[in-house]
């Protein structure tokens, strides 16, 4: 059974920084591709960031240049660093791996 547990999350002030974590058990995620998502209230989940197995990384444009997506393999974890957040990056963050999808940390950034 794979589990994906996100932490990290909280209120920050505009061009603030938070650091996201996703531990998974259940695979192994130098193995797969992880993906992060978020939700905004009131609209669809979107993508933000992938990283492959070979450490290919890709970012929706809203981020690009403002986060960056890692793993520790050490810890079979999956990060997702943001800097110079915005309002409009306030969202529940999601983990993901093919169909499986962790419970989502909150993500406010507000003044």
């Amino acid at each position: 059974q794979v589990l994906l547990v996100e932490s990290g999350g909280g209120l920050v002030q505009p061009g603030g920084s938070l650091r996201l974590s996703c531990a998974a058990s259940g695979l192994i995620i130098s193995r797969n591709i992880m993906k992060w998502y978020r939700q905004a209230p009131g609209k669809q989940r979107e993508w933000v960031a992938t990283i492959t197995p070979d450490n290919g990384t890709s970012y929706s444009p809203s981020v690009k240049g403002r986060f960056t997506i890692s793993r520790d393999n050490a810890k079979n974890t999956v990060l997702l660093q943001m800097n110079n957040l915005k309002p409009e990056d306030t969202a529940v963050y999601y983990c993901n791996s093919d169909i499986n999808w962790g419970q989502g940390t909150q993500v406010i950034v507000s003044a």
